[in-house]
């Protein structure tokens, strides 16, 4: 999951973090009767449990194919998990009404690295840690070009999600655009042992489906990727006014290789990655260690979620402002988490090996119990949901001018975000891949509070519901195929020029649809997408056509848009008593 984002305020700061975490629970439990995953946050977007009769790890490819001929001998449906199961959508969920599904885990599948001196590529078993593959390939003299912020994921999941840095440049900022080669495991006929493993290359077509397959077109084995030789990055942060976004984010994308924009709306603040490689002969030995992504004092997590509760339920929008001025303020001080020499934060720029510069997620690899992963679902801290829409470019710049207005409107609605980490502006390259972008695109992630009930609205509800709105329907964009609200993908078949492709190259490759699942069909083909129904549209479930399907006795009412006028959102009315009472004087 490339953007856990999170806030980090002074508290923080004056903490001398241990060297210990908590590490990540295992996503999958299992008992007599089956077992159930979860994804990192412990919730999936419906909140309902996803079930399998069992699972196995294999450790070995033929382990791993025999798995899948045990599934299409028995007519079982079937999923692949990875060791963290950070996707938002169930697209690793096998569950069917009968329960005649298993999982595989590539959690134990992660042995196999080898590296191609003489071609410059790197092959890989599907779950293969991030890191542990970057640290690899960095010790033979070599570097990964494109990776996630976030390294908490497995090369098969992030390939299989499209999962990205940041890039316009070279082959761009996607993962799956550095691969060159894909071994998928498919459901075969009997006399072929129900399951073989076909070896996709770059000249085959089946490669730009296999690129980005959301788990649909076979289990991913090996993964191919191209290496160029071991670089430096130096990174500068300039903390400016917001005003002209829209008018220079293709230029910081043009002028620099590994460039990304942080906008904190409510503080009126942009910040400007200028990151671009150096030769290895330049002096420096620095690391970025994302402070949301560092080990967190588990009762500073604890207190930092009750802090926001709070203020959430008595509508305390200043209380808000006041941790956003903080959050923002604390970073620009400690430069998001850059370190000189790998230790603190001493000055611009911040030179380092890329393989310590991309990526980052220390919070994963202690073992100790006073700090974790603040989202760490088993110490009720941070809870949120997460939007990520990929614009076309040319689209983008009037995008941010109606989030400005918005914003304008009241910039106090917008400190929720900032908490987080404000709206995250990255640039991702036109691919080949089928359900990859078809153009150059600008991506936006943004984070914001979650309830711990499906049932109870949050504090500017409205507004979160109305730019995602403008985002998806307005201006088009896409989804993220791993993050997002049922809502986002809507009409994604229809986004995606390439997607009767992917579509052929699923019947082709499972043509009993033995790894599609009812999750995976409402994400790809829409099917039963939304869901009507009281409250439904508080967890993006649907987009609301009536109260009920707000929160009419918290005082939630289904209005339009302030900006986007064709957006229908839950917005705060009044207080319940009063809606009482005008319900009563309508009658």
């Amino acid at each position: 999951m490339d953007t856990l984002w999170c806030f980090i305020i002074v508290w923080t700061g004056l903490l001398s973090l241990t060297t210990y975490a908590m590490p990540p629970p295992n996503p999958v439990r299992c008992n007599q009767i089956g077992c159930t995953l979860d994804n990192s946050y412990g919730a999936w977007g419906d909140r309902k449990d996803c079930h399998a009769l069992n699972i196995t790890y294999p450790t070995t490819e033929e382990e791993l194919r025999s798995a899948v001929a045990f599934a299409n001998q028995y007519n079982l449906k079937l999923k692949v998990v990875t060791k963290f199961s950070h996707t938002i959508p169930k697209l690793a969920c096998p569950s069917t009404a009968s329960g005649n599904a298993i999982m595989i885990s590539t959690a134990n599948y992660d042995s196999g690295i080898e590296i191609d001196t003489e071609n410059s590529v790197v092959t890989v078993d599907a779950g293969v840690g991030l890191r542990q593959m970057i640290d690899k390939v960095e010790e033979a003299g070599f570097s990964l070009v494109a990776a996630p912020y976030w390294e908490g994921v497995s090369v098969g999941g992030l390939i299989s999600t499209g999962a990205h840095g940041s890039s316009w440049w070279g082959r761009g900022g996607a993962v799956h655009d550095h691969v060159v080669g894909v071994s998928l495991i498919v459901p075969a006929k009997e006399s072929q042992g129900y399951a073989r493993i076909i070896r996709l290359e770059a000249q085959d077509p089946l490669l730009n489906g296999a690129k980005v397959s959301l788990g649909m077109l076979g289990v991913i084995s090996k993964v191919k990727l191209s290496l160029e030789k071991g670089f430096k990055r130096s990174i500068t942060y300039n903390f400016t006014d917001d005003s002209h976004i829209e008018d220079t984010f293709t230029d910081q994308a043009k002028k620099y290789e590994f460039a990304d924009i942080t906008w904190y709306p409510s503080k009126h603040t942009a910040v400007y990655r200028y990151d671009n490689r150096v030769p290895l002969h330049v002096k420096g030995d620095g690391t970025y260690d994302f402070l949301g992504f560092q080990p967190n004092s588990i009762p500073i997590s604890k207190s930092i979620r009750a802090t926001e509760k709070a203020m959430e339920n008595s509508r305390n929008l200043k209380g808000k402002c006041t941790l956003a001025a903080t959050t923002v303020g604390y970073k620009k001080l400690v430069a998001n988490g850059l370190k000189n020499g790998g230790l603190l934060f001493t000055g611009y720029p911040v030179v380092g090996r890329q393989g310590k510069m991309q990526t980052s997620g220390s919070c994963l690899y202690s073992k100790g119990i006073d700090t974790s992963c603040a989202w760490d679902p088993r110490i009720k801290g941070l809870f949120f949901y997460e939007s990520t829409a990929i614009f076309q470019a040319t689209k983008f710049a009037d995008f941010i001018r109606d989030v400005k207005k918005l914003r304008d409107t009241n910039p106090d609605n917008f400190c929720g975000v900032d908490i987080y980490n404000g709206f995250l502006i990255r640039f991702v390259k036109g691919s080949q891949a089928y359900l990859g972008q078809s153009e150059d695109s600008v991506v936006v992630d943004f984070n914001y509070y979650r309830a711990d009930e499906p049932s109870t609205p949050r504090l500017n509800q409205d507004v979160w519901e109305e730019v995602e709105q403008m985002a998806f329907f307005k201006y088009g964009a896409k989804p993220h195929w791993a993050k997002n609200r049922n809502l986002a993908f809507i009409g994604v078949q229809k986004k995606y020029p390439n997607f009767n492709k992917f579509i052929a190259a699923k019947k082709q490759l499972d043509p009993q649809n033995m790894l599609s699942s009812e999750w995976s069909d409402e994400i790809v083909f829409g099917k039963e997408l939304t869901i009507k129904g009281d409250g439904c549209a508080l967890e993006g479930l649907c987009v609301c056509s009536q109260d009920t399907h707000c929160s009419p006795a918290k005082g939630y009412l289904c209005q339009q848009g302030l900006v986007y006028k064709e957006a229908r959102v839950c917005r705060y009315s009044s207080p319940p008593s009063m809606v009482s009472d005008i319900n009563q004087f309508q009658v």
